[in-house]
C-alpha cells in the first residue's frame, strides 16, 4: 500500500524515536503522533497539521497497514491518538482486547460500498457469485447489512445491530461470501465477482466511489469514525488541551473543503457539533 509501512517498522522507528509529547528542540515543539491506516489521511490532516504548527504542536502521522495494529500501539504508548476506525469497531476492541482506551473526537462517515471489476450492477450477479467482505466483526456485520440493502440477502429479524453469516437466512443466488482482511480486499478485486471495500483502502487503491456496483446508505451514529486516546491521559490536564486543539484542528472548514472539492463529497463531517473531551477539561 502506498506511503503505509507495516506495524513491525512503525514500532521500530518509534522506538528510535521516543515514545509520546516529545519536545522538539530549543522552540519547545510538542511532537504529538497519530496513528492511522491509509495514504489518504495524509491529505485530511494536512490542514490541521498546518493550524497545530503554528501553535506549537508538530503533529506526526504515523502509518499502519491494518486495523488490528493502531489500537495496540496507542494502548502500548507508542503513539498518542489514532484516527482509523468507527465506533462500533473501537468499541468492540476494547470488549474483547481490554484496550482503556477513550472517544476524544469525531471525523467523519464513509461509506461501505460494492465494488467489481466483472460487472456493473448487483443485478449482474449470478448463481454462486463470490463477494469478499472483511473478516473484522464489525465491519464484516456492516457489509452483511450492505448485501441485504443490496437485496442479495435477507437476515433474520431477530439479528443483533453487527449481524454475521450465521444470521443470513435467505440467499436466492447462493452468494458465496468471502471473508478477508480489509486490507488486501482491494488487491483481490480480480479474484472474486464483487467486494465491499472500505473507503480508505479504496481511495488508497485509487478506487473511484462512482464506479460503486451500490452504493452503502448506512448513517447510523456508530459508524462515525474517531479519534481515541488512552484513558489514563485523560486525568492530564495539558494533555487534555492538546488533545483539544488537535480535535479542533482537524474539525475545520478547510478539512469540511477537503472533503467537499478534493474527495467529492466521499467522506461526510460526521459529530462536530459534539465535545467529546468537555468532561476532561
Amino acid at each position: 500500500m502506498k506511503k503505509t509501512i507495516t506495524s513491525a517498522f512503525a514500532v521500530a522507528a518509534l522506538l528510535a524515536a521516543g515514545f509520546g509529547f516529545t519536545a522538539c528542540s530549543s522552540k519547545s515543539v510538542q511532537e504529538v503522533k497519530l496513528g492511522v491506516t491509509g495514504a489518504v489521511y495524509d491529505e485530511l490532516w494536512a490542514p490541521a497539521k498546518k493550524a497545530l504548527k503554528e501553535q506549537g504542536i508538530e503533529l506526526k502521522i504515523v502509518q499502519f497497514s491494518d486495523y488490528v495494529t493502531p489500537n495496540n500501539a496507542l494502548a502500548n504508548g507508542e503513539i498518542d491518538l489514532n484516527g482509523f476506525q468507527h465506533r462500533i469497531f473501537f468499541q468492540n476492541e476494547i470488549d474483547t482486547k481490554g484496550y482503556k482506551l477513550s472517544l476524544v473526537g469525531n471525523t467523519f462517515l464513509t461509506p461501505l460500498n460494492l465494488y467489481s471489476v466483472k460487472i456493473k450492477s448487483v443485478s449482474e450477479l449470478k448463481q454462486g457469485s463470490v463477494v469478499a467482505i472483511p473478516n473484522d466483526v464489525t465491519n464484516g456485520g456492516r457489509a452483511i447489512k450492505v448485501l441485504e440493502a443490496a437485496g442479495l440477502i435477507k437476515l433474520n429479524p431477530s439479528a443483533g445491530f453487527n449481524p454475521g453469516i450465521e444470521d443470513i437466512v435467505e440467499n436466492p443466488k447462493g452468494i458465496v461470501i468471502k471473508q478477508l482482511a480489509a486490507n488486501t480486499i482491494p488487491a483481490s478485486l480480480n479474484d472474486v465477482d464483487a467486494a465491499a471495500i472500505n473507503g480508505n483502502y479504496a481511495i488508497d487503491f485509487e478506487i473511484n466511489p462512482d464506479t460503486a456496483i451500490f452504493k452503502d446508505n448506512l448513517t447510523d451514529k456508530e459508524y462515525w469514525n474517531l479519534i481515541a486516546a488512552r484513558t489514563e491521559d485523560l486525568s492530564d490536564k495539558k494533555k487534555v488541551a492538546i488533545f483539544d486543539k488537535i480535535v479542533k484542528a482537524y474539525q475545520n472548514p478547510d478539512t469540511e473543503k477537503l472533503y467537499n472539492e478534493i474527495f467529492h463529497g466521499y467522506y461526510i463531517k460526521a459529530g462536530w457539533d459534539i465535545d467529546e473531551l468537555k468532561g476532561y477539561k
